[in-house]
């Protein structure tokens, strides 16, 4: 069948096992130096692994493939643990975790245009927020959910700062989230350089505070498109402190 699954590229791989960690179905292993994929079968092609390869190593792709297979997966990860020791009451089992399900992407898709019947302030109770992860240094450098994207790059403070943030600007964009003064900043422009290279993005916006080191934020949308090779329209929203928009959308 064809499906998503995962492809090392070895030549990027340096075997720090983070991909590893990150798999819950522990399809992954370290081999010889090399993340390898133990078994078709035991990816789910969620791509949890794409966010925490720091060469960018990782990717997914649609190709025939084994079917996923969960009750494999579930004897697999069974097998890692050892039988525990008898006791008066049997104590069942329960499959290792091997990463954090947190990490795991998810492509939420258009939202809903209303929110549930009886929900208050139904009219701004809808998220708009499309896919999981959003920090910046967490999303996956390449993944389906990027083709043909309107990505909105924001400061980490300005959802706190603009009420309606998911209404005003996050509707309708795949998002990423990042702090110009306190990430790090050359991991944060190699990943949004790949990102802008290897995908079909739209357009770009880059929503930021007033303040001048948020600007950085600008500046670092900027560098990644030249280094990426490409021409895509880019907007700059800046929020004040308060919460407002000077400048029109």
């Amino acid at each position: 069948m064809k499906r998503n699954i995962i492809l090392i590229d070895e030549s990027r791989c340096d075997g720090c096992g983070q991909c590893a960690t990150a798999c819950a179905e522990g399809a992954l292993q370290i081999i010889n130096g090399k993340a390898r994929l133990v078994s078709e079968t035991y990816c789910d092609g969620l791509g949890a692994c794409l966010g925490t390869c720091p060469r960018d190593a990782i990717r997914i792709e649609e190709r025939d493939v084994a079917a996923f297979d969960g009750q494999a997966v579930a004897q697999h990860l069974g097998q890692a643990i050892p039988a525990p020791a008898p006791v008066a009451a049997p104590v069942p089992t329960v499959p290792r975790h091997a990463g954090c399900p947190g990490l795991a992407v998810h492509d939420f898709g258009a939202r809903p245009a209303t929110a549930p019947a009886g929900v208050a302030g139904a009219a701004t109770a809808v998220s708009e927020l499309r896919q999981w992860p959003v920090q910046l240094h967490l999303v996956p450098a390449q993944a389906p959910l990027w083709q043909g994207a309107s990505l909105l790059l924001a400061a980490d403070c300005v959802p706190f700062a603009l009420p309606d943030f998911h209404a005003r600007l996050l509707a309708g964009h795949r998002l990423a989230i990042a702090c110009p003064k306190l990430d790090n900043r050359e991991a944060n422009l190699e990943k949004l350089t790949a990102i802008l290279r290897q995908n079909d993005i739209r357009e770009l916006t880059v929503a930021r505070m007033e303040v001048p080191c948020c600007s950085g934020l600008t500046r670092l949308a900027e560098q990644a498109m030249a280094a990426a090779g490409k021409t895509i329209p880019l907007r700059e929203v800046i929020i004040t402190l308060h919460g407002e928009l000077p400048n029109p959308l």
